[in-house]
């Protein structure tokens, strides 16, 4: 009898599992409450080139500062910035082919595969010589030479840093993907760059899809199309660049010191998958719209649970050789490519 009142004490698993997926819920609610109003200032005039989840880390920023985040929302906010976000870059191969790399061309290829690696090599040594934050150095490569906030939150996975380093990085990638946005059309001119030549020297450089979309479209229609399949093609390096990250680059202690390497995202093979699978087969575009727009929204729900756990107090305490660091590494891609493009 009283083993029998011990068992029956004993939690039911189906219960506990109800239990967890209910604690769940505040906090998904909320970051997907801010990715909707992301959305939403995105009809404003003037803010329609900007990414929601840059908008989303910033409105996650402000509420966590000004407000603050109750206790009951934490569990959510972790599964936001975990979960959703490796199911969301999953989603992202749906919108990617490997005939896009071959009508970005060889030259084309060239280009982005050096501009990549170069850029993101160049912006480790530059952190490491004045002394920057190497968490965050790596958060502020991976964004810079690949694909902005996604490549952020997807480095994130490997590098571990706090949120406030997440933000930062993001913040770095958006304001100097913007001056780009503004001063490449102004300069295509100057600079006497053929519309393809155009393209590829905004999607090889310049940080966010929505950015290059904006840039190139300004020039013209023949530069648009070009500028965002070589956007494209970069955004493809973000797997194999997360995989090196994990392999290659030693995990870092509170204090610096080395620990064996992190291990490797295998979410990403999932990423490599459905490209895989979107190269093979005609997937309809209807399902990939819709892909597109499930894929884009967890992204900014990801990121404004980041926001929600971004103090600006911590943010200030990193100072600004980072923002340095970011500035010297997006002056870095845009030279480096337009060489490239010259000699090539």
């Amino acid at each position: 009898m009283f083993q029998q009142s011990i068992e029956a004490s004993k939690p039911i698993p189906a219960v506990d599992h109800y239990v967890a997926i209910v604690r769940l819920l505040p906090g998904i609610a909320v970051c997907a409450a801010i990715a909707g109003v992301a959305y939403g200032f995105r009809t404003l005039p003037g803010v329609h080139n900007f990414s929601p989840m840059i908008i989303a880390i910033a409105v996650g920023i402000l509420i966590r500062n000004i407000v603050g985040t109750h206790a009951a929302l934490t569990a959510g906010i972790g599964f936001s910035m975990r979960r959703l976000l490796r199911l969301a870059i999953i989603l992202l191969g749906v919108q990617l082919t490997f005939g896009q790399v071959a009508d970005t061309g060889l030259r084309g290829v060239a280009v982005i595969l050096v501009a990549v690696a170069s850029t993101f090599l160049f912006t480790l040594a530059v952190g490491r010589l004045i002394g920057a934050d190497p968490r965050l150095t790596r958060l502020i490569a991976a964004g810079t030479s690949i694909c902005g906030a996604s490549a952020v939150a997807a480095a994130n996975s490997v590098v571990d840093a706090h949120d406030e380093d997440v933000a930062y990085a993001v913040a770095c990638v958006t304001v100097f993907g913007s001056i780009a946005m503004f001063a490449y059309p102004l300069l295509q001119g100057v600079l006497d760059l053929a519309p393809r030549d155009y393209g590829l020297w905004a999607g090889s450089s310049i940080h966010e899809i929505a950015q290059v979309v904006a840039a190139t479209f300004a020039v013209g229609h023949e530069a648009g199309d070009f500028g965002t399949i070589a956007k494209l093609t970069r955004v493809m390096t973000l797997a194999p660049m997360v995989f090196a990250m994990a392999a290659f680059l030693p995990s870092l202690g509170d204090v610096g010191a080395e620990r064996p390497k992190a291990p490797l995202p295998w979410f990403v093979l999932g990423f490599i998958a459905l490209v895989a699978v979107n190269s093979a087969i005609s997937i309809p575009n209807g399902l990939k719209a819709e892909t597109s727009v499930v894929s884009t929204f967890l992204l900014t729900m990801a990121l404004a649970a980041m926001g929600l756990e971004t103090s600006i107090a911590k943010l200030k305490a990193k100072g600004l050789k980072p923002a340095l660091t970011g500035a010297l590494a997006s002056l870095f891609i845009a030279s480096l490519s337009l060489m490239l493009i010259r000699l090539t």
